[in-house]
């Protein structure tokens, strides 16, 4: 099985609290860490550093103006960057978390480290963020710091919802006048009370997504809404015929798939959130070439932006219906 999860000296770069993710890969530890306790449990107690690069031209020394992003247990480069580039260390990213865990408002979740070092992540559980709909549907807040030791590659702090049934991860306050995430390049230096007063870091994060959750559970879907739905959400991406009222590409096959056997099926059966979250699940669950690769799109890559689209359309539908 091929993972973006990393591996040093045969240990997966991880550790979690509470629920087992990513088939038991990484260190459990308890939920009472501290930022600085679940950085080093993670493997991640690690710096990287900046040297500068030259090229051999004609047996003379040429300094190239960029410089190799060390780190520094094991002096692998991991990227290319500029002299302007300011790296963020573990540490500073694991501090963000500090005030809130000691306030006793956040716990420390999951944290580690994917594609050879390159992306770093810590998340945290929003405690008293949550909400239950349909009869037990629980929808909880998170919050998500990316680090990435990447050039062209941005931090990124953003809130984050999790579907507690199915462990889907959802998208939060769109169409909400407050960002839920902030985004920062490495040609600034990282000034996490800036990062703070950006966000506005509350409970009251939710309270659009759940507006929203309402209303999708409040309007049902026909049945020509679905095979519609899935192709716009997963579209067919190579050259073939689209057959009017069948699902077009291998993905949205399988969505319709599971609309019915998805963890929390049963939560506002036949809405438009029934179809929403069959995407989430299938997004978070089945796609992709393993566990932590999808983990990887769904929270940094593309797949992050086709949740946005699923509950983009979604809400589409059934302003419609």
């Amino acid at each position: 099985m091929a993972h973006e999860l990393e591996f040093i000296n045969g240990k997966a770069q991880m550790a979690y609290a509470g629920q087992t993710p990513w088939h038991s890969l990484g260190t459990v530890v308890p939920s009472d860490l501290t930022p600085a306790q679940m950085c080093k449990a993670a493997g991640l107690d690690w710096e990287v550093r900046k040297h500068p690069l030259y090229a051999n031209i004609d047996g003379q020394r040429v300094d190239t103006q960029a410089e190799a992003l060390v780190r520094s247990t094991d002096n692998k480069v991991l990227s290319i960057v500029t002299e302007s580039w300011n790296p963020v260390q573990n540490e500073e990213a694991f501090e963000f978390f500090n005030e809130f865990v000691q306030a006793g408002d956040m716990e420390m979740n999951t944290a580690g480290s994917l594609k050879g070092g390159r992306q770093v992540w810590a998340l945290a559980k929003v405690k008293d963020s949550f909400f239950d709909l349909f009869g037990g549907d629980r929808t909880e807040g998170y919050l998500l710091f990316s680090n990435p030791h990447q050039f062209g590659k941005a931090i990124d702090v953003r809130f984050t919802a999790v579907r507690v049934v199915c462990n889907n991860t959802l998208t939060l306050s769109l169409g909400s006048n407050t960002s839920s995430s902030v985004r920062l390049d490495h040609r600034q230096v990282f000034n996490p009370e800036k990062v703070k007063e950006t966000m506005g870091i509350a409970t009251d994060k939710l309270s659009t997504y759940k507006e929203m959750a309402e209303f999708l559970g409040s309007k049902q879907y026909k049945k020509e809404n679905v095979v519609e739905y899935f192709n716009r959400v997963f579209p067919l991406t190579t050259k073939g015929v689209m057959e009017v009222g069948k699902p077009a590409s291998r993905a949205a096959r399988l969505a319709v798939d599971v609309l019915e056997t998805q963890p929390g099926a049963e939560f506002a059966r036949g809405s438009f959130w029934q179809l929403y979250n069959a995407s989430t699940y299938l997004i978070d669950h089945k796609l992709g070439r393993s566990d932590d690769s999808r983990m990887s799109s769904a929270w940094f890559g593309f797949n992050k932006e086709r949740k946005v689209q699923a509950l983009n359309t979604a809400m589409e539908f059934a302003q419609a219906a």
